[in-house]
């Protein structure tokens, strides 16, 4: 049986005490990402919205497409910003 004193120290080193080092290319990219996920979230529930309006023969329903749109777009801002401030 091995002892503690005896164990080989843990090749890999500790995440948590390493600085966080990212290229910054892909710091780029992750906040481009912030400037077109809000207006496409928007635009896409719009566009459902509307096709399911021209379908059901209603005129309400691509405000509530837009809205949810607007609504998930937003969380998948505070979604990637909380990521990349931790």
């Amino acid at each position: 049986m091995l002892r503690q004193s005896e164990m080989p120290p843990d090749p890999t080193p500790d995440r948590q005490d390493s600085p966080r080092k990212e290229n910054t290319w892909v710091m780029v990219g992750r906040y481009s990402q912030l400037a077109l996920v809000l207006p496409c979230a928007t635009f896409v529930g719009w566009l459902l919205g509307t096709l399911l309006d021209r379908w059901l023969h209603t005129s309400w329903i691509s405000v509530v497409g837009l809205l949810l749109g607007s609504a998930a777009g937003l969380i998948e801002v505070i979604r990637t910003v909380q990521r990349d401030t931790k």
